[in-house]
Formats: C-alpha cells, sequence, structure tokens
C-alpha cells in the first residue's frame, strides 16, 4: 500500500486514538516547551500511559504522528523533526517593506546579557532534534547552543577552540546528551579536543614560542597580540567542560526509563549498569537543570543590569525607528 503523500484524510483504529488522545495530553502538558522530538513523547506515554517501551513501540508511534499531522489532528508544530538546512536571500518588496523588516527587529532587540561577566558560556547538545527548546532557556541569557547530532569532527572542535580564544574570558562548555558511553564519549572527544587547542596555542605563548600554533588556529596579528597581553597580565584564557545532563544521579533521582547499554557499541564493554537517553527527561525538567547550570557561573547582578539597559535601548530604537520612517 502506497503511503499517503501530503495532507490525507485517516480514520485510525480505536486503540490509536485513545494513543493520540494521550498524545495530546503530553502536548498540552509541555506546551511551553514545543516542539518536542517524537521521542520525547515516547518516554513521556511511557512513564504516563505504560506505553511499551521498545523501539518497535517507538517506530510505531511516530508512524501515527506522522499520519496524524497529515490528517491535522495533531499541529506540524508540535513535534520536531531533524529538517532541513539551508536559507533564502534577503529581499524586500520597497523601502516601506525594509522599514517594516527593521522596525520588527527593534521590537526583538536584545543586548548581550553576558557583558561584563567573568566567563562566557556555550551550550551543546547531542541530539539537533531538542536545539529550539534549549534555545528557549538559553538565549535569556545570550547564551548560544550548538548541536553535532554525534560525534563531532576536528572541524567543529578547532571552531570551538577558535571562539574561546577571541574571547577576553573563560568559555565554559555546557554539555547535555544520552547517559551512555556513547554519550559519555561524545562530551569527553570534544571537550578533551577542543581544550587542547586552546591550551597548547596558551602555552606556545605563554613559552615565548614562534606564533605558528596560533596562526593554526585562525588568529590574526591583532588577536596573538591581545592574547600575549593576557599572558603578560597573568588572565587565564581557558575551556572550562561541564557535563550537566544526563547524569546517572539525574536518572535516580527523577526515575528515568532505563535499557541495558547496546551490545553494538563498542564502549559499552566498560560500562557499569543501565543507559538512559537525554530525550527521557521531561522538558520541563531540563529546561531547569540548564537554567540552574547556567545561572551558577553568573553574576545575577549584572546580567540584570544588563537587562535594565535592554529596555532602555528598545525605548531608543523605537524613537530613532520613527524619525527615519518620517524623514
Amino acid at each position: 500500500m502506497a503511503r499517503p503523500r501530503g495532507f490525507a484524510t485517516w480514520s485510525p483504529k480505536a486503540e490509536t486514538v485513545e494513543l493520540l488522545q494521550q498524545v495530546q495530553t503530553v502536548l498540552t502538558e509541555y506546551k511551553d516547551f514545543l516542539p518536542v522530538t517524537a521521542r520525547q513523547v515516547f518516554y513521556r506515554l511511557v512513564g504516563q500511559f505504560g506505553y511499551d517501551k521498545t523501539e518497535q513501540a517507538y517506530a510505531r508511534l511516530c508512524e501515527h504522528l506522522v499520519r496524524a499531522r497529515r490528517a491535522g489532528m495533531i499541529p506540524f508544530s508540535a513535534i520536531r523533526d531533524d529538517g532541513t538546512s539551508g536559507g533564502a536571500p534577503r529581499v524586500h518588496d520597497d523601502v516601506s517593506g525594509f522599514w517594516d523588516e527593521i522596525e520588527k527587529m527593534g521590537e526583538h532587540y536584545s543586548r548581550n546579557r553576558l557583558a561584563g561577566q567573568d566567563v562566557a558560556i556555550e551550550l551543546w547538545c547531542e541530539a539537533a532534534g531538542m536545539v529550539p527548546q534549549l534555545q528557549r532557556v538559553a538565549y535569556q541569557f545570550s547564551v548560544p547552543v550548538f548541536s553535532t547530532g554525534g560525534f563531532s569532527s576536528v572541524t567543529v572542535t578547532h571552531e570551538i577552540a577558535q571562539r574561546a580564544l577571541r574571547r577576553d574570558v573563560p568559555t565554559v562548555f555546557l554539555h547535555v546528551g544520552d547517559y551512555d558511553p556513547s554519550g559519555e564519549s561524545i562530551f569527553d572527544a570534544m571537550s578533551e579536543d577542543a581544550r587542547r587547542f586552546v591550551l597548547m596555542t596558551m602555552h606556545a605563548l605563554e613559552q615565548r614560542q614562534d606564533d605558528n600554533i596560533a596562526r593554526l588556529m585562525g588568529l590574526k596579528a591583532k588577536g596573538i597580540g591581545r592574547l600575549k597581553e593576557h599572558v603578560a597580565e597573568g588572565r587565564s584564557i581557558d575551556l572550562r567542560p561541564e557535563r550537566i545532563a544526563l547524569t546517572e544521579g539525574q536518572v535516580i533521582e527523577h526515575d528515568l526509563p532505563t535499557a541495558p547499554p547496546k551490545r553494538s557499541d563498542s564502549r559499552s564493554v566498560n560500562w557499569v549498569g543501565d543507559t538512559c537517553q537525554l530525550e527521557a527527561m521531561p522538558p520541563d525538567v531540563l529546561a531547569s537543570t540548564v537554567q540552574a547550570a547556567i545561572e551558577a557561573h553568573l553574576d545575577l547582578e549584572r546580567y540584570e543590569e544588563e537587562c535594565d539597559l535592554e529596555a532602555a535601548d528598545e525605548d531608543s530604537i523605537a524613537r530613532g525607528i520613527e524619525l527615519a520612517r518620517d524623514a
């Protein structure tokens, strides 16, 4: 039987209707964290409604979610998939359209709320599908969110180090991922490689060796000179990795569903106990965990000052746009 294409009517069986009603309950519960991934819905169904915790049941749920969205039973915007990447050129119909866009940009103006802090912060996650809900938490602190969707390339770790070396303060590298051999290994490999790039560059400058390593990091003469000044002043430019989820303690604390380690993963040889996927952690719990981890590194009074300055800036921008339109 051919798979449906586009929008398609659907008359599911009674047991599937009941399942979709449970899905709606989950989506309502997580309305402040949408879109969520299909696996997050799956784990909530397992915990709240006793849905089968098997890969076959998960695959069946995914199929039902696709059909339900095609049939208009579930909003497309409620479920996050790893979609395409790309973009479109920015164009305007006329000058008025340009000013309309500028006005919208002004309404969404945001200062760098990390300004004046003793650290910079990056948040990384293993699953690309979870980026939007993590952004909802991190962006209020001007913290960028990244994902490699698994193990990172040397290009990625090199870029992490480049950003750290271009900052005037140490960079805190926060990471969330699965509690399993691969999840732990992803964090260890990424953080160790990126931090080694940073430390080797700083060590070379401290030892007054040639600038080849710094240039390999893509640093220009001005950037190398700035780093040398930091070295002379005894200031630390470092990368500080921190795994904030998922940990064994969190699995126990929140009574999250577990599974034996995958036999196909060679890293399981030395793994003790069961494993757990990050998406088993309820979105609200994950959000509060991430927020607490970010706030732990901040001077919150300084952060509030930036928020107040942002509000004043918004008024100034609105007046400037109004004058420009009238010119």
